[in-house]
């Protein structure tokens, strides 16, 4: 299958299976999901929903919120029906589900990369503050904000995979920044982006640089964690994939690769712009 190909079932295949119920809310059926993943056997196919499930509990999300049991009939010859068990499942637990799938099918990982997407899409969608952002710069703070609230998180998760030296840390970042910005590390995007000693250079970047590092640094937070990783070469390359999935994902799509997005005034002049449109007391 041709790269085109792959591309082609990337961007249609888990839309075209994408339904809607009475409350005009997306869902995707377990059964027709099954099928798409390649698994042959309903079994075998529920234990990876379980898994998927449990790791929805422990993220702290109603379970019954993502994973609604349900029936569907269907034809056993002469046209006689049989009703067997079915799962209405939310693009969040489609998204578990891809991440416990085996790894080894082709179109696991394209539902990986499909469902990620959507998922950290529709959160954006559904933060009202973001929904009401009207200015690029209303835009870079919101988003400079979380990406410093994601990044604190996923330095968390390194510690806990044993990246715990400062020195250690920088080097794994690098690594995030290779993934996603083709093999640049953050002194070559510094110097590419033309910025002077001491500028940082994630407070130079516009929105949409700055949700393709947000992705990256929750991707790679949540998949440090879900593999258990506890060794810093495997923190490493595991940073590493997770920026060159998302590169791909730019790719796939159209994007603008960012290290070929301009650099910006700074973050901190667009605060202090918005502190003085805030009414005196």
């Amino acid at each position: 299958m041709t790269a085109k190909e792959m591309q082609k079932i990337h961007e249609s295949t888990f839309e075209s299976i994408r339904k809607a119920n009475q409350y005009g809310q997306d869902y995707w059926s377990a059964r027709t999901l099954q099928t798409v993943l390649g698994y042959s056997k309903w079994d075998k196919f529920l234990s990876v929903i379980e898994k998927a499930r449990q790791a929805c509990a422990n993220s702290g999300q109603e379970t019954a919120n993502h994973f609604l049991q349900t029936g569907k009939m269907v034809d056993i010859g002469s046209g006689a029906q049989r009703e067997i068990e079915d799962i209405e499942l939310s693009r969040y637990a489609c998204y578990l589900i891809v991440q416990n799938a085996d790894p080894a099918k082709p179109i696991v990982a394209l539902g990986q990369t499909y469902f990620a997407v959507q998922t950290r899409k529709q959160e954006l969608i559904e933060e009202s503050d973001y929904q009401n952002l009207k200015t690029e710069d209303e835009r870079r703070l919101f988003l400079r904000n979380q990406l410093k609230v994601h990044n604190q998180q996923l330095a968390g998760a390194a510690k806990n995979a044993g990246v715990v030296e400062p020195v250690d840390y920088a080097i794994f970042q690098d690594h995030g920044y290779k993934g996603l910005y083709g093999g640049l590390a953050s002194r070559d995007i510094h110097t590419r982006k033309g910025l002077k000693k001491g500028q940082q250079i994630l407070d130079h970047m516009g929105s949409t640089e700055l949700a393709a590092n947000l992705f990256r640094a929750t991707q790679a937070e949540e998949k440090l964690k879900r593999d258990n990783v506890k060794d810093k070469l495997t923190a490493n390359r595991t940073h590493f994939e997770v920026g060159k999935k998302v590169r791909k994902t730019i790719e796939e799509i159209g994007g603008t690769m960012p290290e070929n997005l301009p650099g910006v005034q700074s973050i901190k002049l667009v605060e202090r712009k918005q502190l003085k449109k805030l009414p005196k007391k």
